[in-house]
């Protein structure tokens, strides 16, 4: 099994904004960082280039990060442990707080790469009934070894 995770951001202004300049700068080196990472396995892109962001359906304000991972400790390395941490550290200046979550992991079959549509239906479910075996965060983690009963992702609840 291998780690999906998958987080949204809204923006405080548009990416072509002189307010988010730093955090555009910033997505190519980053991106670049996290192709490169130990347990790194996809990422999910916009287009060929590192800055290219994910386009969806869901408005012009809300930016999108999937990626899938061989482990937990993998990503947590990615996230903490390297340069991305600086970045992180400013994310206040460039998005919106949100009181929901924002954030969701789930345990998906080596090979598959999700859907952002079952990206979002994840997220969904872990704002809807909080964490659980199907959606969860670094905080409330579950094992990989929790994922074997679980439902195909065509047929994950909202």
């Amino acid at each position: 099994m291998h780690l999906a995770q998958f987080n949204v951001a809204h923006l405080r202004a548009p990416l072509d904004s002189p307010d988010l300049a730093d955090f555009v700068a910033a997505l190519e080196p980053i991106n670049v960082l996290s192709d490169a990472a130990p347990g790194f396995v996809w990422r999910m892109t916009g287009g060929d280039r590192h800055t290219d962001t994910i386009q969806h359906e869901y408005g012009d304000h809300l930016l999108v990060n999937f990626s899938i991972w061989e482990s937990r400790e993998a990503l947590w390395n990615f996230v903490y442990r390297s340069a991305h941490l600086g970045v992180l550290q400013r994310r206040r200046e460039w998005f919106h707080r949100v009181a929901e979550p924002y954030t969701v992991m789930w345990w998906v079959p080596e090979g598959h790469r999700p859907s952002l549509k079952e990206a979002m239906t994840r997220l969904d479910l872990l704002r809807a009934q909080g964490p659980g075996p199907e959606a969860f965060t670094f905080k409330d983690f579950y094992d990989s070894s929790d994922a074997a009963c679980l439902p195909a992702a065509a047929e994950v609840r909202k």
